[in-house]
């Protein structure tokens, strides 16, 4: 797999669309389909020849490429620390998670069996998010340090949401773990900002020619 800047750029989007899925369901009980599928079909792309095919494309990645800028555009009005503390925390675990291969092999044998769930329900459907969350609670949170989540009590207290969360932030670790296998690392997110914003702008208008600015 190639190590851009391209690369680099769609797995900080895939991060950043699953956090702010994360909050939303947090906060509103619900969030977009097509945007959670984008997130959760990733975790079952086991062999690509790009960062683009784990997600189908960067279309499906349009609202990670918006948060992306707001996140880190100098200046953004938009930025959102709630946003950026759960982005930190699953960068941190994908870091954690890269160098550990045993867990690396435990989550991908359960991924492996939970493609034949997936095929029967399809990736956003309750049994599904059961399963990932499953997988979560079982290989992410005995890694530590655990990602905190901040929303309407009784929105986190329903257990199908529960299980969104911990499947939005499995699919979140796995665009993580990509970010370093592309040849991301932290200081590129201290000091490289801005040509990772100026690549997230590039494709957002190829997805929506002439709505981001030039």
């Amino acid at each position: 797999m190639s190590k851009t800047l391209h690369d680099r750029t769609l797995a900080l989007a895939g991060v950043l669309q699953a956090v702010q899925l994360v909050q939303q369901v947090a906060r509103h009980g619900s969030a977009d389909e097509a945007a959670t599928a984008a997130c959760l079909d990733s975790l079952f792309v086991f062999s690509a020849e790009s960062t683009e095919a784990v997600y189908g494309g960067a279309a499906r990645l349009r609202d990670g490429l918006l948060a992306l800028c707001e996140q880190l555009e100098r200046g953004s009005q938009q930025r959102d620390l709630e946003v950026t503390r759960y982005a930190v925390g699953v960068l941190h675990l994908g870091r954690k998670l890269k160098n550990n291969r045993q867990r690396m092999e435990a989550i991908r044998e359960g991924l492996l069996h939970a493609e034949r769930q997936r095929l029967h329900y399809g990736s956003v459907h309750a049994n599904m998010m059961a399963a990932l969350a499953d997988l979560y609670l079982n290989t992410i949170s005995t890694l530590g340090p655990r990602i905190l989540v901040a929303g309407e009590h009784g929105h986190l207290a329903n257990p199908t949401n529960a299980n969104r969360v911990r499947a939005l932030l499995l699919a979140g670790i796995r665009s993580a773990v990509l970010y370093y296998q592309s040849g991301g690392n932290r200081l590129q997110l201290l000091f490289g900002r801005g040509a990772v914003v100026a690549e997230a702008r590039r494709l957002l208008d190829d997805i929506t020619p002439g709505t981001i600015g030039a």
